[in-house]
């Protein structure tokens, strides 16, 4: 990634991050800040965003990413890394969880994903950046009554590999796979898909410096894969 000014440190410069608003996003957006970089907040909720310029919009709309992308990297003045932390989860056995709401996690993990990474692509070969897509230990293990979760997750892994292999040497491919975070993520679900107990979620931001960490590597040296979870996650191996 190159550095905007000598006080960038780097794995900063000019990151977009979808999901930004809250949870990693909103943790990347600090570890940004903290490196002297300019972050750029998508989501659907950014009335809480106050550090940085952001952009309300729905990473499952195709055609208001691109724009929002498009508006973003004009801002910026180009774009040096995307993060891609936007995610939601809807639990349940699959015969019970209403169609809608299965394919929305697709919609928003998996195609918002790819969305993301499709319109910010120009922007990052011109600047030989850095793309780290957020998966999940439920992208390595299934676990029941979570198989849109697990569907999306799977999908974002093997769509990270495919764009690594397909864009080679042009930008930097990172799939960042965390364990459970203490983050608001869980609170709208049942109780019985509530983590029993949270002191085995990672704050967020130590997930954030992983992604400092893999945005700061050396030209021609890339963290592929890296899987980070509480040193007692249960969802990993």
């Amino acid at each position: 990634m190159k550095e905007t000014t000598s006080s960038v440190l780097p794995g900063a410069g000019r990151v977009l991050v979808s999901g930004g608003g809250s949870g990693l996003g909103a943790a990347v957006v600090e570890a940004v800040l903290q490196a002297g970089g300019m972050p750029f907040v998508l989501d659907r909720e950014v009335r809480t965003v106050s550090a940085a310029k952001a952009i309300e919009v729905d990473v499952a709309d195709r055609a208001a990413v691109t724009a929002a992308v498009t508006q973003a990297a004009e801002a910026l003045g180009g774009l040096d890394a995307v993060v891609t932390a936007a995610g939601i989860d809807r639990c349940g056995k699959l015969e019970d969880v209403p169609a809608e709401d299965w394919e929305q996690v697709i919609f928003v993990n998996l195609l918002g994903t790819v969305s993301v990474v499709r319109a910010a692509l120009p922007y990052l070969k011109s600047s030989g950046g850095r793309v780290v897509t957020v998966a999940s230990t439920l992208g390595k293990r299934a676990l029941p009554e979570a198989s849109a979760y697990c569907a999306s997750k799977f999908g974002v892994i093997g769509f990270s590999q495919a764009l690594a292999a397909e864009t080679g040497a042009e930008i930097g491919v990172t799939t960042l796979i965390p364990g459970g975070m203490k983050t608001r993520f869980f609170d709208d679900r049942p109780e019985q898909y509530k983590p029993r107990d949270d002191s085995r979620l990672n704050d967020p931001s130590r997930v954030a410096r992983a992604v400092i960490f893999a945005l700061s590597q050396p030209p021609g040296c890339e963290v592929r894969e890296l899987v980070i979870c509480h040193a007692q996650e249960d969802s990993w191996p």
